[in-house]
């Protein structure tokens, strides 16, 4: 027979007490249930960085860097002078370049490129040109699924009057290959840039009137002209299908990108703005140039302290990280 549990307390036969324990271990599966079902029906918010800012890096050891600091992603940096130019990778070399990927276990959310419009035939033929090319990448590297092509579009903040219908124009463009290629272009509102202003951004997207141009929302520029994050994040949300982090200080015409970190975005309220958003997708570091060509840059290093200020800060946030990326690490 059992001892009482309190004083006074009748003794459980073996029955009830096995009994208890049934019923506490079938609450105790209800939980789980539960949480598991409210964690697949909740967006996940991966966290990514580019290899922009490692250059120098061979690939297979850039890959191994992200995931052994703990992402979930890697945006390919695929502009010319980088390891990954469409134009410098043969058949080959894209498969094995996917099956590094493949095996490092990392999603590929965006290619990095830098496509700015230009004004003459000749330019936007060799645009097209490097725009299939990016295009075809992304499927070689994720078929079924390829990943956003993020680039900038260039012309300049004071000429916007002038040159927005003939950047629509172009973009439309664009849109054949787009879709022939299952592939979303993310176009970059840019500090100093003809595309710099929420109103702007409004603008163009529905001049051009196609679901396969979209923007990153990359909130250092917008900062630097003096928006408030919440205010142009709530008015472009619903189109901004990946988000790209790093600092920024200054203003519109002379400013300077940061680490994530190194300025005033408050990265926990910005983070909770996602989640009540109900973001779904990815989140990018960007190491900008201001930073990686600095002397004394550490690609290691950088991706490192990256990492430990954003993830904390998601959790905190209450974002879900993609179910892989537990798996990984457990």
């Amino acid at each position: 027979m059992n001892e009482p549990l309190l004083s006074g307390a009748a003794p459980l036969s073996r029955r009830a007490f096995s009994r208890l324990f049934t019923v506490a271990g079938l609450a105790a599966l209800a939980s789980a249930a539960r949480t598991a079902a409210a964690r697949q029906t909740r967006p996940t918010v991966g966290l990514a960085i580019g290899t922009y800012g490692m250059k120098n890096l061979p690939t297979p050891d850039a890959l191994r860097l992200i995931t052994e600091t703990g992402y979930d992603g890697v945006q390919l940096a695929i502009m010319a002078g980088w390891a990954t130019d469409p134009a410098r990778l043969t058949a080959n070399d894209r498969r094995v370049l996917r099956r590094q990927i493949e095996d490092s276990g990392l999603a590929v959310p965006a290619l990095l490129e830098s496509i700015p419009l230009r004004a003459t035939a000749d330019a936007r033929a060799k645009n097209l040109d490097r725009l299939k090319r990016a295009v075809e990448l992304g499927n070689d590297l994720v078929p079924g699924r390829p990943p956003y092509l993020d680039t900038i579009l260039g012309q300049k903040k004071a000429e916007w009057e002038k040159v927005r219908e003939a950047m629509a124009d172009d973009l439309r463009t664009w849109v054949p290959i787009l879709e022939d290629g299952k592939t979303t272009l993310t176009f970059k509102p840019h500090a100093g840039d003809a595309v710099q202003s929420v109103e702007r951004v409004l603008w163009l997207i529905n001049a051009v009137g196609s679901p396969r141009i979209r923007i990153v929302f990359d909130y250092s520029h917008f900062f630097v002209e003096g928006y408030p994050l919440e205010e142009c994040l709530r008015q472009l949300i619903a189109y901004a299908p990946l988000i790209v982090v790093k600092d920024s200080e200054g203003t519109s015409e002379k400013h300077a990108y940061l680490l994530p970190g190194d300025g005033k975005t408050d990265y926990l309220a910005y983070f909770r703005l996602l989640r009540e958003l109900g973001y779904s997708g990815f989140v990018n570091v960007e190491v900008s140039a201001h930073v990686h060509r600095h002397p004394g840059y550490q690609a290691v290093s950088a991706t490192k302290v990256c990492y430990e200020r954003l993830a904390p800060l998601m959790d905190r946030a209450g974002l879900v990280r993609p179910e892989r990326h537990r798996k990984g690490r457990s």
